[in-house]
């Protein structure tokens, strides 16, 4: 009996078989068509309408005592930029325009280096503002790279002083042959230091890259392709389940 009744009763309503989903999206399809179309067309507009930004590169070497060694780390360098010198600089141009500073300035110092690169992603429109700002930057490091060039110039000078009034003073002593032997190396070591000191460089000026910044628009517009597609058929699907909806509740 049991057999029998589990082969008389009726398969489930709420089955949907690969054919009723095709069938039910064609019922659907100006729902899918008028999405995929406002959406991927929307994507056009927004690839066609968006600012293309470049990266602008302006790139400085910082002073050394002698080669690839800087008189100032570059970490150090890059925290008195980032906390000091940019807020004035984003400060004095919120007072003289009434408005935040358009863009973004990052520092960075590749590895293993003694430069510092100033990188900037605007307009090409906007390529003299990007000067500007660098410039004044850089106008600060220079100021602050001369000063420490100035100080351990000034520094070394006066060591090699002492250790040549040292050197005289011992050459009166006896046994002292080893003591002025040692002053006169360490002040050609000073001397050697002094001469290989070198000021810093600035050795490019707000640089454009070839390429733009940011997503293609190549990439934007077959990305909203993309989207149009899983939205249309979401959209399809979901009308469907609102026509049966408003058709349960009518019968109720």
């Amino acid at each position: 009996m049991a057999e029998n009744n589990e082969k008389s009763r009726p398969p489930y309503d709420d089955e949907i078989s690969l054919v009723d989903l095709a069938s039910t999206f064609l019922r659907r399809r100006r729902i899918f068509y008028a999405v995929f179309l406002l959406t991927l067309l929307s994507g056009i507009v927004y690839a066609l309408l968006m600012p293309q930004k470049y990266e602008f590169v302006s790139l400085v070497k910082l002073a050394e005592r002698d080669v690839g060694n800087t008189i100032e780390k570059p970490a150090l360098v890059i925290a008195t930029l980032e906390n000091r010198w940019l807020p004035d600089y984003r400060a004095a141009y919120n007072d003289q325009h009434e408005e935040p500073m358009p863009m973004e300035v990052q520092f960075e110092n590749p590895e293993n280096t003694s430069f510092i690169r100033i990188v900037s992603e605007s307009p090409q429109a906007e390529v003299v503002f990007v000067n500007e700002i660098h410039s004044s930057l850089i106008a600060q490091l220079e100021k602050s790279q001369a000063l420490a060039v100035s100080n351990l110039s000034q520094s070394l000078k006066a060591q090699i002083e002492s250790l040549s009034s040292s050197i005289e003073m011992l050459k009166g002593t006896q046994d002292a042959g080893a003591a002025i032997a040692a002053a006169v190396e360490k002040r050609l070591s000073l001397e050697s230091t002094l001469k290989s000191i070198q000021a810093m460089e600035t050795l490019a000026l707000g640089r454009q890259a070839l390429e733009p910044a940011g997503p293609a628009r190549s990439l934007i517009i077959l990305l909203s392709g993309m989207l149009g597609l899983i939205a249309g058929v979401f959209f399809a699907f979901f009308a469907e389940f609102a026509s049966l909806v408003r058709a349960q509740m009518n019968d109720i």
